[in-house]
Order: C-alpha cells, then sequence, then structure tokens
C-alpha cells in the first residue's frame, strides 16, 4: 500500500505544521485505525488527557494544542520511542500480507465501491444516525483489516444526526451543533496542483459544486462529499446540513449528491471499481450514473449499459417494512431528474419511472428507491437469514407468478468489527486465547481457544467490566442530572447510583414503537419488585433517541424517565441521553445482559447483542433479526414463540409476562447461584459458550468474507465479461431479451403425458414455442416443497421436434410424491443471465 504523505497543502486548520516530527502525530491522527487499535492513547491523553477524556479525537487535539507543549513532547525521547515505534507497527501491519491477498492473489477483483447514507466510524466523525451507520463503519474496518479492497463513498453532514438532550420532565430535546471541517479527522481531496477536488451536480435552475474529503480507516479510504461550497446558491450549501433531515425534497436532493455525485468523485480520482455495493437504497442513483459512464465511453444505449454494469452492483437492503422505502413522487422526480434522463441517459422520463415501480404506466405510483436498486443489481441481499424470507415477501410484487421462495434475494447476517467493541480486559482475554492478530484471517480455531479459558478468569473478567460500567454511568449521570435541571437530591446521589455487584441488564437503541421499549413496563409494579429484591437485585441501564420528529418514541422516552421518578428507582434504572458509539461501547462493555424486545419480523438484524459477544455479555432477545439464528438455549434465552403477531396488545401483555418469568425464574437465580470461590458456574458456562460459538460467527471479519467470496469475486468476473469488447455481452443479453419477450406470449403448451411406476414418474409435454430459440429457455417440471424443504426443480430434456413445429420435452422425476404435484413451466436462459433477477418471465402449464 502506498504511503498516505501530508503537507501543510493537505491539512486544514492545523496549525504548527512546521515543528519536527509533527508528520508523524498527523499521519497517525488522521488514520481511524486508532479507534480500534488503542495503542496510540496513551500518546493523545499525554498531549491534553481532559480533551482526549471528552472528545476522543486525536485531531482536535492537535488543532488545540500550545506550541510550546507539543514542542515540550516532540522533544521527550520516551514519546518519541513510543511515537516511532506506532509508526512502524503501522507500516508492518500495511506491508504484512492480507487474507485477501493470501487467499485470492489472481483474482480479476481490484476495488469495490462501498455507498451509504452513513458511517458510525468514531465519535470523532459524527456522520451516523444508528444500525445502518455501524453496519457501514463496522465492515469497512474489517475490509481494512482483511485487506479487501474497498473505497467508501458517503456524505460529510454540518450538523450530522442530532444530539439528544432530556430534560426533568423526560423529554427530548434535539440539538444541531456544528461539525467544524476542521475538527474532524478528514483532509480535502486535492488535485495535483494544490486546487481542491471539487464535482458538479446539476439540479433544476442551478448547477451544485461539491466539496470532496477523504478519511484514512486503516488500509480504507472513505471520501465524502458535501455542499457547502462558496459557489452555491444559499438554498443548496445547506443540502447536507443534517442526516435524515427535512422532508422527500431534501433526500431526493441528498440521495442525487450520493449516487451520481459520488459515482461521479471516483471517476475524478481514476477509481474504477468493478464491484458497486449499495448499503440500501438511499444510494441507488448511482445505478443510472454508472450505467451512463458506461454508454458514453463504449458507445452503447442506456438499456445495454445497465445490463453490462449490474453485473457489478450489489445492493444489501435492510428494510423489514414497506414503508420504510425512500419513495419519491412524478413529479419531484421529473422536476429534479427529468432533463438528466433526457439529456444524459438518452430515455425518456416514462422509461426511468418504470425503473421504480411495480406497474410502469401507473402515473399516481410513486419511484421507489429499492425498486430501481433490484433493477440495477446483479445481486441482492437482506441482513440475516429471517429478513432474507422477509425480503423476499416484500419484493414477490416485481417477481409476478413466481413464487415467493425463488424471488432472487438472499442473505448475508451482519457481524461487528469485534475490535472496535471490545473493552481492554476482553482484548486481554482475546489476545491471551487467539493472538493479536484473530481478527484478520479466518476464525475457524477461535471457539476451541476461548473456550479452555477457567471459571474464575472468565467470571473476573466480567466482574471488572461491571465495575467498570458502574463508574462510567455514576461519572455521566451526575453530568446528566445537573444539565437536566434534576433535583438537588438526585444529583446528591449521582455518583452512588448503581451497584458493582447487581446484575446489570442493558437495552439501548432507537426509541420507536415497533421495538418495544417499555414491554418491561406492561406491569410496572412486578418489575419494581424484580429491580428491588433485597437478596437478588437488578439493576437496568437504557439508552436510545426517538427520531427528532415522532412523537410516539418520544413519549416512550418520557415514560421511562417518569417511571424512575414516580418510583424512585435511580439506584435501580437510569435513562442516559445522547446515545452516539462512546455511550454503546460502555454499554456493551459491561452490561451482564442485553434486552431486546422488537416485534417480529421488524428487526432487520439487529447489532447492539452482538457487540456484548466478545465482551461476555449474554442475550435475552425475541427471536428476530440475527438472533433467530444465533439462539441456542445454551448461550442466552429467547423470547416468544418464533412466530409473527403484528401489533396486538394481548400479545404484548403476553411477552411481557414471558420476560418477567424469564428474569425471575432463569435470569437473575442463575446469576447469584454462586459456588464456594464465588463463581456462578451455570453462568460462565454460558458465558463461555455464547463467546466460542456466537462471537467469530457474528463478527464482521466473517462477514466481509462472505460477501467478498459469495458476491464481490463472483460480481467481478460477471461484470468483466459483460463488459468486455465494448459490452459485446450486454448487447447480446438485450437483443435475445427483446425477442424472448416480443415471442412470450405466443408459447402454447400441449398435453402433459405421465407414466408412473413406483417411485418414478416420467412426464413428456409438447411445447409449441413459435420460433423462440430452445437454447433462449428451460423447461423445468416444479413441486412445491413439503414439510418446510425446499421446492424441487427437475430440468427436462428436449427430446424431438415434431413434424408441426412441436416441441417434444421430456423428464423423469425419482420421487414417492403423486405426479399431480409436479407442474410443468418455462423460464429463460440465455447468456447466462441470473433468473428471475435479470429477466422474470415465466409461464406455466395449466
Amino acid at each position: 500500500m502506498k504511503k498516505q504523505k501530508y503537507n501543510a497543502n493537505q491539512i486544514y486548520g492545523l496549525m504548527h505544521t512546521d515543528i519536527e516530527g509533527i508528520d508523524a502525530l498527523i499521519e497517525l491522527a488522521l488514520n481511524i485505525r486508532w479507534s480500534w487499535n488503542h495503542a496510540s492513547d496513551e500518546l493523545w491523553q499525554q498531549l491534553d488527557p481532559e480533551l482526549w477524556e471528552f472528545t476522543q479525537n486525536p485531531w482536535v487535539i492537535l488543532q488545540t494544542i500550545s506550541r510550546n507543549r507539543l514542542e515540550e513532547h516532540l522533544a521527550d525521547p520516551a514519546f518519541r520511542e513510543k511515537l516511532d515505534g506506532l509508526l512502524k507497527a503501522n507500516e508492518q501491519a500495511n506491508s504484512t500480507p492480507t487474507w485477501f491477498q493470501k487467499k485470492h492473489p489472481k483474482t480479476p477483483l481490484t476495488t469495490i465501491a462501498y455507498f451509504s447514507m452513513e458511517y458510525m466510524l468514531n465519535e470523532a466523525l459524527p456522520i451516523y444516525a444508528g444500525g445502518l451507520g455501524n453496519v457501514a463503519g463496522d465492515q469497512l474496518k474489517s475490509a481494512s483489516d482483511l485487506g479487501v479492497p474497498v473505497v467508501a463513498v458517503g456524505l460529510l453532514y454540518a450538523k450530522g444526526y442530532f444530539r439528544q438532550e432530556i430534560d426533568k420532565y423526560g423529554t427530548q430535546n434535539a440539538l444541531f451543533p456544528y461539525n467544524d471541517p476542521g475538527q474532524l479527522p478528514i483532509t480535502p481531496l486535492r488535485l495535483p496542483n494544490g486546487e481542491w477536488l471539487r464535482i458538479k451536480v446539476s439540479l433544476p435552475g442551478h448547477p451544485i459544486w461539491l466539496r470532496a474529503w477523504q478519511v484514512q480507516v486503516g488500509r480504507s479510504k472513505l471520501y465524502l462529499l458535501d455542499s457547502n461550497d462558496a459557489a452555491n446558491l444559499p438554498i443548496h450549501r445547506g443540502i447536507t446540513d443534517e442526516l435524515y433531515g427535512g422532508g422527500p425534497e431534501l433526500r431526493i436532493k441528498q440521495e442525487i449528491i450520493l449516487g451520481i455525485g459520488g459515482y461521479r468523485l471516483l471517476k475524478a480520482l481514476d477509481i474504477m471499481p468493478e464491484v458497486c455495493h449499495m448499503n440500501e437504497g438511499h444510494a441507488a442513483f448511482l445505478v443510472l450514473e454508472r450505467a451512463n459512464n458506461f454508454m458514453k465511453a463504449n458507445g452503447t444505449s442506456f438499456e445495454e449499459a445497465l445490463t453490462v454494469t449490474r453485473a457489478g452492483n450489489l445492493f444489501t437492503t435492510h428494510t423489514a417494512v414497506a414503508a420504510g422505502f425512500d419513495h419519491f413522487s412524478h413529479e419531484s422526480m421529473e422536476y429534479h431528474l427529468g432533463t438528466y434522463a433526457k439529456e444524459q441517459l438518452g430515455i425518456n422520463f416514462h422509461d426511468l419511472m418504470a425503473l421504480g415501480r411495480t406497474d410502469a404506466n401507473n402515473r399516481s405510483e410513486s419511484f421507489n428507491m429499492a425498486y430501481l436498486a433490484i433493477r440495477g443489481s446483479g445481486g441482492v441481499n437482506g441482513v440475516s437469514r429471517l429478513h432474507g424470507e422477509v425480503s423476499r415477501t416484500l419484493f414477490n410484487n416485481l417477481f409476478p407468478r413466481w413464487p415467493v421462495e425463488e424471488v432472487p434475494i438472499s442473505h448475508v447476517t451482519n457481524g461487528v468489527h469485534m475490535p472496535c467493541w471490545d473493552s481492554k480486559y476482553a482484548d486481554e482475554i482475546w489476545t491471551e486465547s487467539c493472538g493479536k492478530d484473530r481478527w484478520r484471517g479466518e476464525l475457524d480455531d477461535h471457539s476451541a481457544h476461548i473456550s479452555k479459558l477457567s471459571d474464575e478468569q472468565l467470571w473476573q473478567f466480567r466482574t471488572k467490566s461491571r465495575n467498570r460500567l458502574v463508574g462510567f454511568i455514576r461519572q455521566r449521570f451526575e453530568r446528566q442530572a445537573i444539565v437536566s435541571g434534576l433535583p438537588s437530591e438526585v444529583v446528591g446521589i449521582a455518583n452512588q447510583v448503581f451497584d458493582p455487584d447487581t446484575l446489570t441488564l442493558g437495552f439501548a437503541r432507537r426509541f420507536v414503537p415497533y421495538k418495544r421499549p417499555d414491554l418491561l413496563l406492561q406491569d410496572p409494579e412486578r418489575f419494581v419488585r424484580i429491580l428491588t429484591h433485597p437478596e437478588h437485585p437488578v439493576q437496568l441501564v437504557l439508552a436510545g433517541k426517538a427520531p427528532p420528529f415522532d412523537e410516539s418514541g418520544k413519549a416512550l422516552i418520557r415514560k421511562w424517565v417518569q417511571f424512575i421518578q414516580e418510583h424512585n428507582l435511580y439506584k435501580h434504572v437510569l435513562f442516559l441521553s445522547d446515545y452516539d458509539i462512546m455511550l454503546a461501547e460502555s454499554l456493551v462493555q459491561g452490561v451482564d445482559v442485553w434486552l431486546n424486545t422488537p416485534r417480529r419480523p421488524w428487526e432487520a438484524s439487529g447489532t447492539s447483542g452482538m457487540k456484548v459477544l466478545v465482551n461476555g455479555g449474554l442475550n435475552l432477545s425475541v427471536l428476530d433479526g440475527w438472533w433467530a439464528e444465533a439462539y441456542s438455549p445454551e448461550v442466552g434465552w429467547a423470547l416468544g414463540d418464533g412466530q409473527e403477531h403484528g401489533d396486538d396488545p394481548a400479545w404484548d401483555a403476553h411477552e411481557a409476562a414471558e420476560l418477567y418469568e424469564i428474569l425471575e425464574q432463569q435470569v437473575v437465580p442463575e446469576f447469584y447461584a454462586r459456588n464456594k470461590k464465588g463463581v456462578s458456574e451455570s453462568w460462565v458456562e454460558r458465558m463461555r459458550k455464547s463467546m466460542a460459538i456466537l462471537t467469530p460467527r457474528f463478527s464482521a471479519n466473517r462477514t466481509v468474507r462472505e460477501y467478498t467470496e459469495d458476491y464481490y469475486l463472483p460480481g467481478a468476473i460477471n461484470y468483466k465479461k459483460c463488459a468486455a469488447r465494448k459490452g459485446a455481452k450486454g448487447k447480446r443479453i438485450v437483443s435475445a431479451g427483446h425477442d424472448l419477450k416480443n415471442k412470450w406470449d405466443t408459447i402454447q403448451f400441449g398435453r402433459v403425458e405421465i407414466e408412473s411406476e413406483r417411485q418414478k414418474h416420467h412426464f413428456k409435454v409438447v411445447i409449441w414455442l413459435k420460433g423462440i430459440d430452445p437454447k433462449h429457455i428451460q423447461v423445468e417440471l416444479f413441486a412445491e416443497g413439503l414439510n418446510g424443504e425446499a421446492s424441487e426443480r427437475i430440468k427436462m430434456t428436449f427430446d424431438w421436434l415434431g413434424e408441426d413445429g412441436a416441441h417434444n420435452f421430456y423428464a423423469q422425476a425419482n420421487t414417492s410424491r403423486p405426479s399431480d404435484h409436479y407442474t410443468v413451466r418455462i423460464v429463460p436462459s440465455y447468456e447466462g443471465i441470473s433468473v428471475p433477477l435479470e429477466d422474470n418471465l415465466i409461464l406455466w402449464q395449466y
């Protein structure tokens, strides 16, 4: 990897660039590797302990520190030795062959471009809201660890997502502090002549100029665009102010910048990815711009270019309900993209809208960004096994007459970047068991190594972790109580709340009704008894934001705050405000049990519960998202029956009662059942199995390797084949597809003849193809699966051609099933296309 050099021309707002040794500090501060490799923490603490504690941002420290103090430390031999050692270690890490280099040395895959609306990398770069950004940030970090050649594209928000303040009445207030780019660990992207790289995107009335920035994430790079350029109209300068702020008009502008502007940025940087990965549909306009770029370079039509480029596009959906996808009205699309469709893509507006509708001719149907992403991709996946099933149902309308199970959406279950979320105590244990480089390659032997830890070692690890969390909670709550204006008696006990020896539960996530954060409040008296048991008490720490305009979510926060106040439970329950990555780290590293109570199947995956795994925490969750495939009785606890019940209040009451019972009868007794050494043997055994079995499975290391081998590598190969010789294969696919579509309705079935004997059926069918090339179709026997098994598909062989042009097909089914379980059908089959993703024609024999 080419080493990044920094100089005064590249640095935005940094003073003291002439001091000897400053380049080394700049290099460390501008590489977010420090957010998961904490070897440099000691340096930043030495430079400014207080600022480091509050910001965890080395770049702010370099911005703020005085010249004298900086020179003093850089002249200190011990400080310089530590600094030089860190740089040497980084160089050695970068020069060591990675998993990707060793496993795939001759791959045609050189670059994956990853597009996401948000990235959760560190509290120093607040351009995230929650789960989607968590997934993007953790996968980018794991790509760096594994050497997978990912470059990422996103937006730089001047205000980001809102910061939360909870007043003394429990009311959430949204604050939007300004993110000064000069204090963020980013650098302007500059051309060789020193000019700031700016990207031009057209919007009605005036072009928009986008400034480009770079974030170094280990080996990987993240490129960010923002619209706050002096050449823009005032109304356009604020487009990238807030993440998920404003209404649909602001959102479509942000998504044009992300998709179209983001792809143009890559072109300006001479980055030509074989694969583009869309993390949700926000970036789907890149489908149009990538095709636009190909058609201009190769002289193809837009349809041919889309056919070629879709082979190298991947769409990951995170949404579990249809209302969650971005929709834009006919009028808004025409206003913002009508000219682009005509002048850039060479298509009429109707054809553009058809890419985002189920019915191309229905003017009242809005444009669905997920539909565009699916129609522009060669692969589509959900983010857990259950979410894959949910997504196939959600998008079944795009594949009419196809069985739901054959809707072409698979799944790659999310994982989290374990080095980012493990505590220093967890890091010590995992390093001792599995080595320093444990998350940079295969994970096959981790389970065996971590399983060897003794009961005493694991119990002590958890005790230290809980102690550390309690200290953090006390400090954080004291500050919060003062700011919120809580009574003096509450402020007075703030540094005494919670007990380091008490079973500690955690619940932190977005506060929205479907997550049911108030499930534990269904029976307040019973819950209070659980919390305040004289011998076996329980304490619960909560955190989370409600969307700024969601009054129902805000009411759920208020409900908790008022419950705490009404029952004077500050020593047992606390709601910590302003949920961010720093707070999340402390919670997942210290809690004993992580709670999750969504309505199944509305939790696409969930990642918060994965973060406790590496830290020895256990999960108690509804069987939804990732927990539906992770749960077994020896690793945690499950809530519910694994079925869907909608938003039935009676079912909520039932599951609340079940939750109380699990806590009363299983969780609490198990935690407090101690042997002579003061260790809970059954609890530790559950911990050990959770850590050993689940941590490797739900690591972003596994997720990124899965994406690489199942999607990125095949996608790169398919794209290269389609793009070769100016898209010759794409042109053939379009031609064959048009011919098939024009003749499809003329196909006629003859009678199906069946001869049956024991455990065997012989099928013969006559089909009049009416001029269709038999090589362009596949005739199959189809039978629905029984007892939860997959459906059967048996290819029928072309037997002979009749004098009247009838094609005779034959197949044999070796089965005990009745012959009438099988139906003949015809599907496309030409040029190696993916059916039904690239051609959803299907014809059934009736």
